[in-house]
């Protein structure tokens, strides 16, 4: 992709296609924003436009939006991330429809947390420029962007879209095997089974397990990351502690059926007002609000320099 002249196409209208549109316009980078409907192209775009502060909105007048089925002009178009329903018909339809369309020039990204690149890009014959791009929310704040190659990816184009992501102050990982989960979720989903596996039986409350990971190891993440707080402790110390731990920690292969049963039962966090927690509209505003505040303090941690 070479030094970064052109736009970036953004296909999708929903929260996380919002957020990753306003990445790239708080980079200075104008974007093309792609829905089933002309109304919900440009409603994304305006809320991806007010998401960035007034001093980063200088790519907003040249950034435009449309429909995705009608769609032809690419023209300075350098990169597409589609983030549209997580259902792998509908995104294997969408690529074989982008295959034909976008100039070969042009690499290819998929948002999904849930389907390999290699399956979403079976059998088209442009898969070699075709990757996972996978943000975290909210995708304007979080810095992260795994990029994950496929079995037909060509690494030489998703180097380039690495550096790409670096020259806008993002902070892309390649992940080099197409395997599920791809590097962080796997990581927090091992977590996560411990977790609710101590909440479960009752080891730890909710609240336990968020303060017992945000103020201990969660806390020096933000400065270093696992590996490398370890190289400080000693691996022998490791070692000696996954003796003794290791043996014991969960190796479920599902959810508890205590989670499982209340999601069954509409407790699905924020969204449903219930959760492990009552909500109210008021409440998940205010979260909302700190967390995003949060956040933006994390960032500026991680921009400290060596």
């Amino acid at each position: 992709m070479g030094a970064f002249d052109g736009l970036c196409t953004v296909i999708g209208t929903g929260t996380m296609a919002t957020g990753i549109a306003a990445g790239f316009l708080g980079a200075d980078v104008p974007v093309v924003v792609l829905g089933r409907t002309q109304e919900k192209a440009k409603q994304c775009l305006e809320d991806a436009i007010a998401l960035c502060s007034s001093e980063k909105r200088s790519a907003a007048g040249s950034s435009r939006a449309g429909e995705i089925d009608t769609w032809s002009d690419w023209t300075d178009c350098r990169w597409i991330v589609e983030t549209i329903i997580e259902d792998l018909p509908t995104k294997q339809a969408l690529f074989h429809s982008l295959d034909q369309r976008v100039p070969q020039e042009i690499p290819i990204g998929s948002n999904s947390s849930a389907y390999p690149i290699s399956k979403i890009a079976q059998g088209l014959k442009t898969a070699h420029r075709m990757m996972g791009a996978h943000y975290f929310m909210p995708a304007e704040l979080v810095p992260l962007v795994e990029i994950v190659l496929g079995e037909k990816t060509d690494p030489r184009i998703a180097d380039a879209v690495y550096a790409f992501y670096q020259s806008i102050d993002k902070k892309p990982v390649l992940v080099r095997q197409d395997i599920p989960g791809f590097l962080a979720n796997r990581i927090q989903h091992a977590l996560m089974r411990e977790a609710l596996y101590l909440i479960d039986r009752g080891v730890a409350t909710p609240e336990d397990v968020d303060d017992a990971v945000r103020y201990s190891f969660g806390f020096r993440y933000a400065a270093v990351g696992p590996i490398t707080q370890k190289e400080l402790s000693g691996w022998d110390v490791n070692c000696n502690a996954a003796k003794e731990i290791y043996p014991a920690l969960c190796n479920d292969t599902a959810m508890p059926e205590s989670i499982l049963n209340m999601v069954k039962s509409g407790k699905t966090g924020t969204k449903s007002l219930a959760g492990f927690w009552s909500w109210t509209p008021e409440k998940v505003k205010a979260l909302k609000e700190i967390y995003s505040k949060r956040l933006q303090a994390a960032f500026a941690v991680l921009k400290i320099e060596k």
